[in-house]
């Protein structure tokens, strides 16, 4: 009897160790940026800094603005646990008025998807 509780006790420890699932983990320093008043005409560009504290390599699949607005650029290499990158978001102010756009990214990170904001006034451009 004593033997069949040992394993069974010795199954479930392993089981409960096996559910603690290892990830990437995206630290963020900013998840949004506002630009204030800009000029129409001048794209502007925000960084999002982010730091990996998991312990798997971090990849992002993919990052998209929510309109042909905001242009992405984002690491195609994966981040090591430990390593820093940057997302950087480039909105192109045509329009004049308020606006508030997104970002999508799609990674291996816990959660999947994260999404990141820019906002801000584009002002009409001086003559």
């Amino acid at each position: 009897m004593k033997r069949v509780l040992f394993v069974v006790g010795l199954l479930t420890l392993t089981a409960s160790v096996a559910m603690v699932s290892r990830a990437a983990l995206f630290n963020w320093v900013k998840t949004a940026h506002d630009f204030g008043r800009i000029e129409q005409g001048k794209p502007v560009t925000a960084e999002f800094r982010f730091t990996n504290q998991g312990e798997l390599p971090l990849l992002i699949s993919q990052a998209k603005g929510s309109c042909g607005c905001t242009g992405v650029e984002f690491p195609k290499a994966a981040v090591m646990p430990g390593a820093s990158g940057v997302i950087k978001a480039t909105f192109n102010a045509a329009t004049v008025g308020q606006f508030s756009k997104s970002v999508f990214v799609e990674s291996n990170a816990e959660g999947g998807t994260m999404t990141l904001y820019v906002k801000g006034e584009v002002l009409k451009a001086a003559p």
